[in-house]
């Protein structure tokens, strides 16, 4: 694996294998995406209940719009190494299938900066995804959040991953 440097080896250790924040001064700035997506699955009556604004604690659709959002901006806060970015946007998406007891979430992170934003759409969805835990778990503490993975990221030096085309077709990679 080459890193940033076009060493081998990860770009998070130094050549001593001690941690450190990968330098990206040299790199130019360019519109960066990155999509990632998971998966809450739980009781069909409790996506009823979201879809049908039944639970006493409120919108859940509004509320892990926003935590993802807000967790979304605060990753370099969360994650160790991550370089802190100046945001152009974020999105947080939702569809939810009672038959099947499953909200699938996806966020869309921009940037325009010299690393990617993929951290940034991974943990909006995590943090989406542990805010309908939250508002849900007095009716159904079963709920199980999984599948959380990085779809696609557009710019850069490593130019652009494209899940749905990355793997033979009935795989996502994950």
């Amino acid at each position: 694996m080459k890193n940033d440097t076009g060493k081998t080896g990860l770009s998070h250790l130094d050549d001593q294998g001690q941690a450190k924040m990968v330098d990206v001064t040299a790199k130019d700035e360019t519109i960066r995406e990155a999509v990632a997506c998971g998966t809450v699955r739980m009781q069909p009556a409790t996506v009823r209940l979201i879809q049908e604004g039944g639970l006493t604690k409120g919108d859940v659709f509004s509320a892990a719009r926003l935590a993802g959002i807000m967790a979304a901006k605060k990753t370099w806060e969360l994650i160790p190494l991550c370089h802190p970015l100046m945001l152009t946007s974020v999105d947080v998406f939702f569809s939810s299938n009672a038959e099947r007891g499953e909200i699938t979430l996806e966020a869309r992170s921009t940037t325009i900066g010299r690393t990617g934003v993929e951290m940034e759409a991974l943990t909006a969805v995590s943090v989406a995804a542990l805010t309908i835990y939250d508002m849900c778990k007095a009716v159904d503490r079963g709920m199980v959040i999984s599948e959380i993975f990085l779809q696609s990221k557009k710019g850069g030096r490593s130019g652009t991953f494209d899940r749905s085309v990355s793997f033979p077709p009935g795989r996502s990679g994950s």
